[in-house]
């Protein structure tokens, strides 16, 4: 578990026991990470019930947040400058994505970019 404040959003993942969470390590400057983007964006909104966390690691706050308005990020992120998170959880590369269930326990982590609206993918979160 961990607690993160950015200045302008705080998580503290320990809040989302009781619901299925994808917990998002990306960057700004992560091709890998922008391509996924964009189907973790619409998954969120087909799948309200799943709390997307995503912990970037960018160093510029100013970057980031251009970055945020440019692409229309509406899920819930908090820059990590320091790279706490990513670190308690031994993430290296990224995308790197974890699956954790309504009791707190990690289910799946994904290494790269994924399509989250897929039909196995959503038939996969949906059973969780």
């Amino acid at each position: 578990m961990f607690q993160i404040s950015d200045g302008t959003h705080s998580v503290n993942l320990a809040d989302y026991r009781g619901h299925v969470v994808l917990l998002n390590f990306w960057a700004t400057w992560c091709p890998p990470c922008i391509e996924e983007l964009p189907s973790l964006l619409a998954m969120q909104h087909k799948m309200p019930d799943i709390k997307v966390i995503a912990i970037s690691i960018d160093e510029d706050d100013a970057i980031y947040r251009r970055f945020l308005v440019d692409h229309h990020v509406d899920l819930l992120t908090v820059r990590d400058a320091e790279q706490r998170a990513n670190t308690l959880y031994g993430s290296t590369q990224y995308p790197e994505t974890y699956v954790i269930d309504r009791n707190g326990l990690i289910q799946r982590k994904y290494i790269g970019a994924r399509d989250w609206t897929s039909p196995e993918m959503l038939a996969y979160l949906a059973q969780l």
